[in-house]
C-alpha cells in the first residue's frame, strides 16, 4: 500500500529522541522515498539532526495540521510503544489527518482499521493499512527456501532492539553498491514499511510463524527471479537470550540460512530491563546458534555458521568503535564491523561476509574495515 514514492508525514509525538519512536526513527535513515515532515510537539521547530543526528531535512512540526503545509500523503504511525498501543495522544492527529484526505500506516498492535471513530473519518478511496496482521493463508514451513538459489543471511542478535534491521538495510545497500543483487526480507513493522513488504512476525500464530518468514522469502525470490548472484538480508526479531522472545527459531527455520550475522551492542552485559539476565561469552551463544541452525535442514548442504559480527557501537568515539570491533574480531577469529557507522565499514563487512560464508578462517584479517 505504501508506495516509495509517497510523501509521508510520520507521528513521532515524544518519540523523536528515544527507542520509543525507532520506526521513525529507522524511516528517517532509511526510506528511500519523500518523508516530508514529522509530528512531535516536545520539538517542534527544532533541528531534526541535531536531535537524532540523521542528516536528512525534515522540518518537525506541532501537530498534523501543521504538517499539511508540505503536502504528505500518508500519515504513518511511528512509535513503537511496548505493547504496541495506540497513544492517546496520537489520536487526535490521525483523525485531522483522514479528515484531511491523508492515508494511515501503522504497525501497532492495536487497529486502526478497527478504531470507530477513525472509520467514520475515512472516506472513499481512503485506506488505512494495519501491517501487523496474520497474512491469510499461512502453512507449516517445509524447508522451501533450501532451495533457492543465491545466498540467505540471517541476522540474530544477543538481545532486542540491538540493531539487526540496522545492520541488514546497511548490508543491503552495500551490496547494491557493488552491484550485486541485495534484497532485504523485512520482518518487523519498520522494516516493512522502510521496503513495502515482509511479515510482521510477532503478529503470526506459532504454529505459522516459521511458514510465514519462509513465504516472505520465497515472495522477495520471485520478483525480479533471484538467482545463484542474489543476497537475501533477512530482518532478525528477539534473541535466543532474552526470556520474553520466541522469534528466532522461526526465522532459522523459514529462512533456511546460509551463514548467520550475529548482531552485538558493544559493551552489554544483560539483556536490557533484565539485569539478572546475564548475555553468555559470545563465543558459547555462536555455538548454541550454529548448533539450532543445523537442525531441521534437509541433507547435503553445509550449516550455517556464524560468519561475521555487526558490532553496535553507538556512543563510542571513532577510536573506542575502532577498538571495540578488532578485539572482538580477535577473540572470535570473525569479520567485525560497525555498518551503520559509515560506508566503507559497511562495505568491508559485506565483503567479508561472503567471503567467509560458511568458514572459520584467518583469511579476513588480510583486510582492514576502514581506509
Amino acid at each position: 500500500m505504501l508506495t516509495a514514492d509517497a510523501p509521508v508525514v510520520l507521528l513521532l509525538h515524544g518519540g523523536l529522541d528515544n527507542l520509543a519512536g525507532k520506526t521513525g526513527l529507522a524511516m528517517l535513515r532509511y526510506r528511500q522515498g519523500p518523508v516530508v515532515a514529522v509530528v512531535d510537539p516536545a520539538h517542534a521547530g527544532a533541528d531534526l539532526e541535531a536531535i537524532t543526528g540523521i542528516a536528512r531535512a525534515v522540518p518537525i512540526v506541532a501537530d498534523l495540521r501543521a504538517a499539511l503545509a508540505y503536502r504528505p500523503a500518508v500519515a504513518v504511525v511511528g512509535l513503537a510503544p511496548s505493547g504496541g498501543q495506540l497513544p492517546p495522544e496520537l489520536k487526535a492527529d490521525l483523525e485531522a489527518a483522514l479528515r484531511a484526505g491523508l492515508h494511515l500506516a501503522s504497525g501497532l498492535h492495536t487497529p486502526l482499521g478497527s478504531d470507530p471513530d477513525l472509520a467514520a473519518l475515512r472516506g472513499p478511496g481512503q485506506w488505512i493499512w494495519d501491517l501487523r496482521h496474520e497474512p491469510p493463508g499461512l502453512e507449516v514451513a517445509a524447508a522451501l527456501a533450501s532451495d533457492l538459489p543465491g545466498q540467505r543471511v540471517l541476522a540474530v542478535g544477543t538481545d532486542m532492539a540491538v540493531g539487526k534491521m540496522s545492520a541488514c538495510l546497511e548490508l543491503t545497500a552495500a551490496a547494491r553498491r557493488a552491484g550485486l543483487d541485495g534484497r532485504f526480507v523485512g520482518t518487523g513493522q519498520a522494516g516493512i514499511l522502510i521496503s513495502g513488504r515482509g511479515v510482521p512476525l510477532d503478529a503470526v500464530r506459532v504454529d505459522y510463524a516459521a511458514g510465514a518468514v519462509e513465504r516472505a522469502l520465497l515472495e522477495a525470490a520471485a520478483e525480479p527471479a533471484c538467482t545463484g548472484d542474489s543476497l537475501f538480508l533477512v530482518e532478525g526479531q528477539g534473541s535466543l537470550c532474552h526470556p520474553g522472545s520466541t522469534a528466532t527459531l522461526p526465522l532459522i527455520r523459514g529462512s533456511q540460512p546460509t551463514a548467520l550475522l550475529l548482531v552485538h551492542r558493544a559493551g552489554q552485559s544483560h539483556v536490557n530491563k533484565h539485569p539478572r539476565v546475564l548475555l553468555p561469552p559470545l563465543e558459547e551463544l555462536i555455538k548454541v546458534l550454529e548448533g539450532v541452525a543445523a537442525l531441521g535442514r534437509p541433507g547435503g548442504g553445509s550449516p550455517p555458521r556464524v560468519s561475521a559480527v555487526a558490532l553496535n557501537t553507538a556512543g563510542l568515539s571513532e577510536a573506542r568503535a575502532e577498538q571495540a570491533c578488532a578485539e572482538i574480531g580477535d577473540a572470535l577469529g570473525l569479520p567485525c564491523a560497525d555498518p551503520v557507522r559509515n560506508e566503507p565499514a559497511a562495505d568491508w563487512l559485506l565483503a567479508s561476509l561472503r567471503a567467509s560464508e560458511g568458514t572459520r578462517t584467518p583469511e579476513w584479517r588480510r583486510h582492514k574495515p576502514l581506509p
